[in-house]
C-alpha cells in the first residue's frame, strides 16, 4: 500500500514548515505498517518561499498557475503515486492517531473516503461555537472538512477530483458525489472524530464578523452564484497573512 499526502499551498511561508513536520510525524505510522509514503507540496501561484521551503522540508513541489484550492488540490493529486490521496491544509496539523485511524478505515476494506472533524488552535470563542456547529453537521451530512480529507486514488480519478468550477466550499460538493459513488458499491464515507484535526484560527483574526456575515448573506442570496466569483471568495484568496 502506498500512501500520497498532498498539501496545496498559497502564500504560506509562516506556516509550511512546521506543517511539514507535523504531517511527516504522523506518515510514519505508515512505515510501521510497511506502507510507503509520499508527501507533495502545490505550489499555487505563491510570491512568497513557500516552494522553497517545501523543499527544503523534504516536500516534492508541483506547481499550479491558476489560484485556486480545487485545482492545486487538483494538480497535487495529478502527480501522487499512492493508492489513497490524504489532502491536508497548509495551516493543518493531523497527529499521528489521526492517521492511524485512517490506516484502520483503509485496511477495512469498506471505506471508500472520509474526512475528520476539527479544533482550532486558540480560544476564540467565536471559533469555538463554529467548529462545533461544523462538527455536528460534518458528521451528520458526512461532509468532509476541507482541511483534511482521505479518499481512494482510483475514485478520486474516476470522478473526476474537486470540481474547477468552485473557489469555495468544493468539498461539500465533492463530498456529494463521494457518497453517491460509495452507495452504488456499498462502501462507505466516514467522518472520524475520535482524533480531530487541529487547524489554524488565523482567519478568525485577519477578518471581521462582518466581513464573514457579509460573505454568507451575498452567497444565500445568490444561491452559491459567489462560490464561482474568485474576488468574492476574499477570504481564501485576497492574501491576508
Amino acid at each position: 500500500m502506498r500512501i500520497s499526502v498532498v498539501i496545496p499551498a498559497f502564500n504560506e511561508e509562516q506556516l509550511i514548515a512546521e506543517t511539514l513536520l507535523q504531517v511527516k510525524s504522523a506518515q510514519e505510522v505508515c512505515s510501521k505498517r510497511n506502507w510507503e509514503s509520499e508527501l507533495i507540496v502545490c505550489d499555487n501561484n505563491s510570491a512568497d518561499r513557500t516552494a522553497e521551503l517545501a523543499r527544503a522540508g523534504g516536500a516534492t513541489v508541483v506547481f499550479e498557475p491558476v489560484n485556486q484550492i480545487a485545482r492545486a488540490r487538483n494538480r497535487g493529486a495529478e502527480a501522487a503515486s499512492g493508492d489513497w490521496l490524504i489532502f491536508v491544509d497548509a495551516d493543518t496539523h493531523p497527529s499521528a492517531a489521526l492517521f492511524e485511524a485512517v490506516m484502520k478505515q483503509i485496511e477495512s476494506g469498506r471505506c471508500l473516503a472520509g474526512g475528520a472533524t476539527v479544533r482550532m488552535d486558540g480560544n476564540n470563542a467565536m471559533g469555538v461555537a463554529c467548529v462545533w456547529l461544523w462538527n455536528r453537521t460534518s458528521r451528520s451530512l458526512r461532509w468532509m472538512a476541507g482541511s483534511f480529507i482521505f479518499c481512494e486514488t482510483a475514485t478520486f480519478r474516476k470522478i473526476g477530483g474537486f470540481s474547477n468550477e468552485l473557489f469555495a466550499s468544493e468539498e461539500i460538493e465533492f463530498s456529494g458525489r463521494l457518497k453517491r459513488v460509495a452507495r452504488e458499491d456499498g462502501r462507505r464515507v466516514v467522518i472520524l472524530h475520535r482524533h480531530p484535526v487541529v487547524t489554524s484560527a488565523r482567519k478568525l483574526k485577519l477578518y471581521t464578523l462582518r466581513e464573514y456575515l457579509g460573505f454568507l448573506a451575498k452567497t444565500l442570496w445568490s444561491r452559491g452564484a459567489t462560490l464561482k466569483d474568485r474576488s468574492a471568495c476574499f477570504t481564501w484568496y485576497d492574501g491576508r497573512r
